[in-house]
């Protein structure tokens, strides 16, 4: 072994002596080392080629060794001169970002509190909010923001009812707040449809404050926030300095305006669009053919695969999803899964992600469903052949 390089057992060794076993390790069973990426691709140290349908981060697709985002402060606390705490429930159930006794449910049609059988999920789901805000001005208190990632995806790659922005908007204003739209992973067109995923929504809702980050840099540590005159002058009236050790510099604007440019030469939005499409079609198929998958959600390239247990309890299939990940791997395609239940099999490639790409995915899905039904019984989706 060549001087100043480990091998695997060892790195792994020193990793578990200095590192806290809260930073997760991908693939923590048989980890994978990569030294460089191209396009979709990854490499690991042995030269072997993998699919990434993972790394959103690096949004226009790999082209150095990856980066850090770092994500800049919001002034959302300043205009209102309040202060609130950005927090979300442990589970992963909930959206609202007000007092650690107030939560509202995440808006969620496929197994939330408001399903897709009801007849206006997004309006229920508002009056949460709403539920929420009265309850935290009884208690003599006011609401500085509502903050909400355009499309949860940490969540379970959530895609909320239309409407639902602009009512909680209504709430969130009368209450004397402002609405925060997070796009660090879904904006700059992966949603294929529009620029920004929060547009979805429709296009009269326009937020107060959008936060973006990650993609806008394509791994380089650029982030970004945009705001209204009325959010930036109240800051300005603090008569503070807005100052970070980033801010500004040529190399991140650089990057930034580079990264801009890719996405309008090679037509990424429309790329994604097409493309996620394509692959929602694919997996829809694989729903009709295996029980396993409860659900297919999403739209251009942010896409869910939700596995459960039981169709009518709806019970995530986490263990089961995590061997699906894990043999996909074996075919050196790289996925995750996500959601309060691990069970949802998260795809957000790098946009340039083509159809070939997609049918290779999905044939080597149907392989790993159908092997699984055949050997495997530990649960009652598995054990239901069509």
């Amino acid at each position: 072994m060549a001087a100043g390089r480990r091998g695997k057992v060892e790195t792994l060794a020193l990793r578990r002596r200095l590192l806290s076993n809260s930073c997760r390790l991908f693939y923590p069973e048989d980890p994978i080392k990569i030294v460089r990426g191209q396009g979709q691709y990854l490499y690991d140290e042995q030269g072997a080629e993998y699919l990434d349908c993972i790394n959103n981060v690096a949004h226009g697709g790999t082209r150095t060794e990856p980066g850090a985002q770092h994500q800049q402060p919001i002034p959302a606390r300043q205009h209102r001169g309040l202060r609130t705490e950005a927090l979300r429930d442990p589970a992963g159930e909930a959206v609202c970002v007000l007092f650690p006794e107030f939560w509202a449910p995440l808006p969620d049609t496929y197994r939330g509190l408001y399903q897709e059988d009801h007849p206006d999920p997004a309006g229920a789901y508002a009056n949460e909010v709403k539920r929420v805000v009265s309850s935290v001005q009884e208690k003599g208190r006011k609401i500085a923001a509502f903050f909400v990632e355009s499309l949860p995806s940490v969540a379970g790659q959530i895609i909320p009812p239309a409407g639902f922005f602009q009512e909680v908007a209504e709430h969130i204003h009368g209450a004397g707040g402002v609405f925060v739209a997070d796009e660090i992973q879904v904006g700059f067109g992966r949603v294929g449809k529009h620029f920004w995923a929060f547009q979805l929504q429709g296009e009269d809702f326009v937020p107060d404050i959008v936060t973006m980050g990650k993609s806008i840099g394509n791994g380089h540590p650029v982030a970004c926030v945009a705001t209204t005159q009325a959010v930036a002058r109240a800051f300005e009236a603090t008569g503070v300095e807005y100052f970070n050790t980033f801010g500004g510099s040529p190399v991140s604007c650089a990057v930034g305006l580079a990264v801009l440019d890719v996405l309008e030469k090679e037509q990424l939005q429309a790329h994604a669009a097409s493309v996620g499409s394509y692959l929602m079609e694919l997996l829809e198929e694989q729903k009709a053919k295996h029980p396993i998958i409860g659900d297919v959600r999403g739209t251009g390239l942010f896409i869910g695969v939700d596995l459960i247990k039981d169709e009518a309890t709806r019970t995530p299939a986490t263990e089961e999803a995590n061997y699906v990940v894990s043999r996909l791997k074996d075919y050196y395609i790289l996925l995750s899964t996500d959601g309060p239940g691990r069970n949802v099999l998260k795809f957000k490639p790098p946009m340039c992600f083509s159809v070939d790409n997609a049918q290779h995915v999905v044939a080597k899905m149907d392989a790993i469903l159908t092997d699984m039904e055949g050997k495997m019984r530990s649960c009652e989706t598995l054990r239901l052949r069509p």
